[in-house]
């Protein structure tokens, strides 16, 4: 029987990608398949904090060993801005059309398009807590291109390509970006175990 782990998520996008790198050794459940439906609160003010709380929250609640992740765009002429704040940068409703727009307003009369996305997972398994990176650096463009992806993909071009991640697809994504580079270090670390 496969070891199960939590994926502290209801993004089916998100889950989709994690749950093709991690591959087939471990069966990864969303917040929805344990059914935790509350919103768990991200009031952090960093990446690895929030990423933390949500872990937490699941270990906390459900018991159960748990990974999260938070991710955010961090834009140079932006002072890093959207950051941690990615997903609400237009407001609350997480509206990802407005947040690109709210970018794109942002950067005009901007010289430096330069950005970046990090992610950061945080694991508690067997009682302990871990937490990996992954940066990709690229730049923004001022239109959309692409139907993949989701969120900033459509305007974010990762350094040593000419196509943005929305694009150049899941399968050539899940092997170049943030996430997948985090993903891939927990999954080191899982199957080092």
């Amino acid at each position: 029987m496969k070891k199960q782990l939590v994926f502290a998520t209801n993004n089916n996008h998100k889950l989709e990608e994690v749950r093709d790198i991690l591959g087939d050794s471990y069966q990864i459940l969303s917040l929805k398949d344990i059914h935790c439906l509350e919103d768990i609160p991200e009031t952090a003010d960093t990446l690895e904090g929030n990423a933390l709380l949500k872990a937490q929250y699941v270990k906390t609640h459900y018991g159960l060993d748990c990974f999260a992740d938070d991710t955010g765009l961090e834009v140079t002429a932006l002072n890093n801005a959207p950051g941690v704040y990615s997903a609400r940068y237009a407001g609350e409703a997480k509206d990802a059309k407005a947040n690109l727009r709210k970018v794109l307003k942002e950067l005009e009369g901007k010289d430096d398009y330069s950005a970046r996305f990090r992610t950061v997972v945080a694991l508690i398994k067997d009682g302990k807590e871990s937490l990996f990176e992954g940066v990709v650096n690229g730049e923004i463009i001022r239109e959309e291109r692409g139907t993949a992806g989701f969120g900033y993909d459509p305007v974010f071009i990762p350094q040593g390509y000419s196509k943005t991640f929305a694009e150049l697809g899941a399968e050539i994504k899940n092997t170049i970006s943030h996430r997948a580079e985090a993903v891939n270090k927990l999954k080191q670390f899982l199957y080092e175990k």
